[in-house]
This record gives C-alpha cells, structure tokens and sequence, in this order.
C-alpha cells in the first residue's frame, strides 16, 4: 500500500473520550504521587537538614508548597480547558517560544526522566529480598526497570480505561502499605517509643542551599501534584472535579508523608536511617516480621502505580504540542481503534528506557527538580500575568493573588539557592539545553524548511500505517 497523503479519519467522536471522574481523579493524585518517592528520598532530605525536627518540617512544607502549586494550576486548569497542563498555560499566557521550549524540556528530560527513576525505584525495591545484605547487581536493577517500563508502556498505549483501571487498583494497593506502617508507628509511640524524637531539632547549621536541596527531595515524592491538568479535556466536569481532586488528595497525602516519617524515626536513629540501603524494607524488618516480606511487595506496587499515573498522563504533553505543530505531527495522532495517543506514548516510553542505561537516582532527582521548577515558576507567573491582559477569561476558581505570587517566590529561591551556595556545571548544562531548544525552534518551526518536510511525511504515513493512528478531527491543517 503506498500513501500520498496522511490518512484522515472524518469522524466527529474521534477524540478522547471524558472517561475520568471524581474518584478516579483522586485515586490518580493519589496514586501518582504517592510512589517510590516516600520510600526514597526520606535519606536525602534528612541528609540535607541533619535533623528530626527540620526533616519533618521540610515535608510538611512540601506539602504546604504542592498545594498551593496544585491550587494555581486548578486556576490555570478550569480557565484554560485544554490538555497539556504548563504548555497550554504557557502558550496563552507568553506565545508559543516559552511553551515550545517547556515542551522540549519536558519531552527530552523532565518526563521521561521522571518515569525512569521511578522504575528503577521499583527495580531496587523488588530486587532487595532477593540481595538480603547487600545491594543488588546493577545489571538486575537495570533489567527489572526497562521490563517495568515496556509492561507500563504497553498498557497506556493499549487503553485508556485499562490505564485508569489499573491505576485505581495500585492506588488502592499503596495505602494498604502506607496505611501498615502509619498505624504501626502510632502504635509504637504509644508505646514510647520516643527517643529519638528527643532534642530534634539538635543538628548542623542550616543554609539556604541546603534547604532547597532538602526541598527538591521532598517535593520529588511530591511530584504529580500537577498531574491532573495534563488530562483535563478527558477529566467529567473540570470546573467541579479538578479543585475537588485537588483540594481531597494532596492534603491526604502529606498527612501520610509526615505520619510515615515519624513512623520510620520511632524505629531507627538518623544515623540508622541514612546507613538503610532501602528505609521502608529496614522498617518493615524490625517492626514485621516475619511478616516483613509484605513492605517490598507494596513498595512495588506503590512505585508501578506511580509510574502508570506519570505514562498516562505525561504523555498527553507531546500530543497536545503535535496539535500545534511544537513536535512531530505524528505525535498529536491517536489510534482510531483505541483512542490512545499511541505514537506519544511509544516516543515517551523510548526516551525513558534511555535514561534508565546510565541513571543515578540521587543525580537524576536532584537536575529533575531544578528544571521543573523553572517551568513551574514560569506557569505560575504567566497566572499573574493573565489576572492583568486577559481579564476576558472565565475563571471558574479564582485563587487569591497572594498564592501565586509565594509560589513564584518559593520557586525563584529553589532554582537560584543552589547555583549560588554550591554551583555545579550539570546546573549550567541544564540551562544550556533549555536554551539549545531555540535552535530547532528557528529552524523546524519558525522557518519551515522544505527539506523536513519531506523527510517528516514519509516516516508519518508509515507510522500510521504500523500504529493505525489519524489526526483528530479538531486538528487544523
């Protein structure tokens, strides 16, 4: 068969369908952000601050922080009804140079980084039982990963619904294990288990550097909170139910954070807890057993649910920016069969599995953070902007103005704190790439070479041959 144009389908329905209600919304809040990041990054925060009492206050502030952020975007989200989250605000709120540039960085780094380090959370978390007093083989680690990624991969391309399923599932699975070690920590300081609760805010002296970068661990187990805008054109009624998953599920899950942080210091010192290779297995092995086998089981399954959240809603970012011609239109197309975004899918998960050969959890986390924070601050200042020159929008949540302006200064201090305090050249090449993106934005888009052109079409129509994928019918020639 040999195509001279990309197929078209002219169907009215060909389009996602509204499929994610009010439960399911919660549950993907939830079950998005309640991942690998509790069971990890606990070291690094406490690292970062020294002590009890700042740890358990840096991850109530996240939470405080995550709110506040997820409160703006509910702004942004029900003002401008459009999937993509940060890009669709950027673009109505700055024009397409800022969007293009966050959709670059989200698509080459930002994202697909995000999803591997939480499957080689899971890979660490599943491997350990199996390695008892010793780390397990990288190759291990590695292959368990990519295997989590491609599983994870297949079904968000196959089904939106299974997706969503699926998803509700491990939401539900991840609080049976946060609920387990929250209900047994209560029990052991009821029975005073208290020491190490005692002179807690005794420590190192703390610096603003310090602190961000203790932020950037937390809010990584934070990460998600913005998850919901991604989706808001499949989400029932945004106007009620992105506010309402908003204002239920991330003040449930900083209550869990703190709880579980308690939960692991009424068992282990500071220094215990900095020496575990994983805190939730050492935890479960000295208040558990025998029964201690469950932890790591749950801790999968709370990384896997977590990952499944980041797929399913990650990768409506680069089909939304295929509408607008920010990437390869082959990206923005869906399966006529399925409904999904499948070639989006396919390039978010390939990106993914190639940062899972060289990743570093630790590394990855700490460059993640400091990218996304950028945009995040970015998002948040375009809010403001548009209070002022488009006063025309119809703002069915209005946040008051003093949000979004702490939020703006919260993210300024947590870009420029650790480029001053401890400047490292990755924050430079983070900045470069970003920047780096304006060359294929003069060049692919604002030019239009003829050249790409016939080199993109030819690889689109056998892409939608091999994926049976169209352009849906609201995108404009």
């Amino acid at each position: 068969i040999r195509l001279k144009e990309p197929l078209r389908l002219n169907s009215p329905n060909l389009n996602f369908f509204s499929q994610v209600g009010l439960l399911s919304g919660i549950g993907l809040i939830v079950g998005t952000v309640i991942g690998s990041g509790i069971f990890v990054s606990p070291k690094a925060v406490l690292a970062n601050v020294g002590a009890v009492g700042p740890c358990l206050v840096i991850w109530a502030a996240c939470g405080v922080l995550a709110t506040l952020g997820a409160f703006c975007f509910a702004e942004l989200g029900t003002m401008i009804t459009k999937s993509g989250g940060d890009y669709s605000y950027l673009m109505e709120a700055f024009g397409p140079i800022p969007a293009y540039l966050f959709s670059w960085a989200s698509l080459m780094v930002t994202m697909p980084s995000s999803f591997a380090i939480i499957c080689l959370s899971f890979a660490e978390y599943t491997a350990a039982p199996f390695y008892p007093g010793c780390d397990p083989p990288t190759i291990v680690i590695k292959c368990l990963a990519a295997a989590a990624l491609f599983t994870i991969t297949l079904v968000n391309a196959l089904s939106v619904k299974w997706a969503s399923y699926i998803q509700n599932f491990f939401a539900a699975a991840k609080m049976v294990i946060v609920i387990i070690i929250i209900v047994s920590g209560i029990v052991l300081l009821a029975q005073g288990n208290t020491k190490n609760f005692n002179n807690s805010f005794d420590g190192p002296p703390l610096s603003v550097g310090t602190i961000s970068l203790a932020f950037y661990n937390g809010l990584w187990a934070y990460s998600g909170w913005n998850q919901l805008n991604y989706i808001t054109e499949e989400l029932k009624n945004p106007n009620r139910n992105l506010p309402l998953c908003i204002g239920i599920g991330i003040p449930l899950v900083t209550v869990c954070y703190v709880l579980i942080n308690i939960s692991y210091f009424t068992v282990m010192t500071s220094t215990e807890l900095l020496q575990s290779p994983a805190v939730a297995v050492t935890y479960g092995d000295r208040v558990l057993y025998p029964a201690s086998w469950i932890v790591p089981l749950f801790v999968a399954f709370s990384a896997i649910g977590s990952a499944n959240g980041t797929c399913f809603t990650a990768s409506r970012l680069p089909y939304v920016a295929g509408r607008e011609g920010h990437v390869l239109k082959v990206l923005s197309y869906i399966n006529i069969k399925r409904l999904t975004p499948v070639p989006a899918i396919i390039f978010y998960g390939a990106i993914a599995m190639l940062y899972i050969i060289p990743g570093d959890i630790n590394t990855l986390i700490n460059y993640f953070s400091f990218t996304v924070w950028i945009f995040y601050g970015l998002t948040v200042l375009g809010l403001i902007v548009m209070r002022f020159t488009r006063k025309d929008l119809e703002r069915p949540i209005r946040v008051p103005l003093i949000i979004p302006i702490l939020v703006l200064f919260v993210s300024i201090v947590l870009v420029l704190a650790p480029i001053i305090t401890a400047p490292e050249l990755p924050y430079l090449y983070c900045v470069l790439f970003i920047i780096s993106g304006l060359v294929f934005y003069v060049l692919f888009i604002h030019f239009k070479f003829s050249w790409a052109q016939k080199i993109s079409k030819p690889i689109t129509m056998h892409l939608q041959m091999l994926l049976e994928v169209v352009p849906p019918e609201d995108v404009p020639e």
